[in-house]
C-alpha cells in the first residue's frame, strides 16, 4: 500500500471531434510533468468534447486511444484516466477508463447520462459501480452528471478517494463547485473534479475549476478558468484521521440500490 498519491489533473480544452488532435496535446501536456506523478486525470470524452453523436468518433476497447493511454501509462509510469466514447455491442457508452502502468484496465460506464442534451437517447447508461484498487487506495470513478446523485456516490465501500471527470458548462459552474464540496463532505474522502475549459462547437462555454478536496471539504489547489496542470499529494493518514476521531460514516444507512 501507498501511503502518499501524488495525483495530477489536467484542465484543458478540446479539440472537437478530433481524437487524435487531442491525443497529442495530452501526451505533451502528460510529458510536460517533471514532478513524480502516479495517476494523471483527464476530462470526461477528453478526446473529442461532449457530442450526442458519438458515432463518428466512438472507438473500440481496442483502439487507437485505449492503446495510446497503455502506450504512456508504460511511458512516464503512471496511471492515466478520463472518460471517451467507446462502441460496444452496437451500443455506445460514456465511458471512464482507468489505464494502469501495466496496462491493466478498469472501466465505468457512466450512469446518469444528461437527459437536458439527450445523452440518454444516443448513449447506454451504465448499471454498475466500481471500486479501483490502486496502489492499496480505493478509488470510486464517475462522470459528470452523477455529482447530482449523491445515493449513487454514496460510500458504503470505504473508499477514500472519489473521482469525477466533466464538461460542466459555466451557468451551472457554481452547482459544480457546491456538489463537489457536498460530496467530499458527506463520503469522508477526497474528492476530484477535472473539468475542461474552453467553447465547443455548439457555443456552450466551459470554465474549469477543477479541484482536489480533502474528506472535509477543504480545497487543496486554487481554482483556474484557464488550462491548468496542477500536482497534488494525498494522504491516507488524513482520511483515516477524520473518519476514526469524528465517525460519521459509522451511522451511514444500509441500503439495496435497485438499478
Amino acid at each position: 500500500m501507498k501511503e502518499k498519491l501524488n495525483i495530477s489533473y489536467i484542465q484543458a480544452d478540446l479539440v472537437w471531434g478530433n481524437p487524435k488532435a487531442n491525443r497529442l496535446q495530452f501526451q505533451d501536456k502528460i510529458r510536460s510533468v517533471k514532478q513524480q506523478v502516479d495517476l494523471f486525470v483527464l476530462p470526461e470524452m477528453f478526446t473529442t468534447g461532449f457530442t450526442m453523436h458519438p458515432k463518428y468518433v466512438a472507438e473500440k476497447m481496442n483502439g487507437d486511444t485505449i492503446n495510446w493511454m497503455q502506450k504512456i501509462a508504460n511511458e512516464v509510469k503512471a496511471a492515466i484516466c478520463g472518460s471517451l466514447i467507446i462502441e460496444e455491442n452496437n451500443s455506445h457508452y460514456n465511458r471512464f477508463v482507468f489505464v494502469e502502468q501495466n496496462g491493466k484496465i478498469s472501466t465505468y460506464n457512466k450512469r446518469h447520462t444528461f437527459t437536458l442534451a439527450g445523452e440518454h437517447q444516443v448513449y447506454t447508461a451504465g448499471t454498475e459501480k466500481i471500486i479501483i484498487d490502486f496502489k492499496g487506495w480505493k478509488i470510486c470513478p464517475l462522470v459528470c452528471y452523477d455529482l447530482r446523485f449523491p445515493v449513487w456516490a454514496r460510500n458504503v465501500e470505504d473508499y477514500d478517494l472519489l473521482i469525477y471527470v466533466a464538461n460542466w458548462p459555466k451557468p451551472r459552474i457554481s452547482a459544480w463547485d457546491t456538489l463537489l464540496k457536498a460530496r467530499a463532505i458527506e463520503n469522508m474522502t477526497y474528492c476530484i473534479g477535472v473539468n475542461r475549459v474552453g467553447k465547443d462547437i455548439n457555443g456552450h462555454q466551459y470554465t474549469g475549476h477543477s479541484v482536489v478536496l480533502d474528506g472535509l471539504g477543504e480545497s487543496l489547489t486554487s481554482i483556474s478558468e484557464n488550462e491548468q496542470i496542477k500536482v497534488v499529494e494525498l494522504n491516507k493518514n488524513h482520511i483515516e484521521t477524520i473518519r476514526k476521531k469524528l465517525k460519521f460514516l459509522d451511522d451511514k444507512e444500509v441500503f439495496n440500490l435497485i438499478v
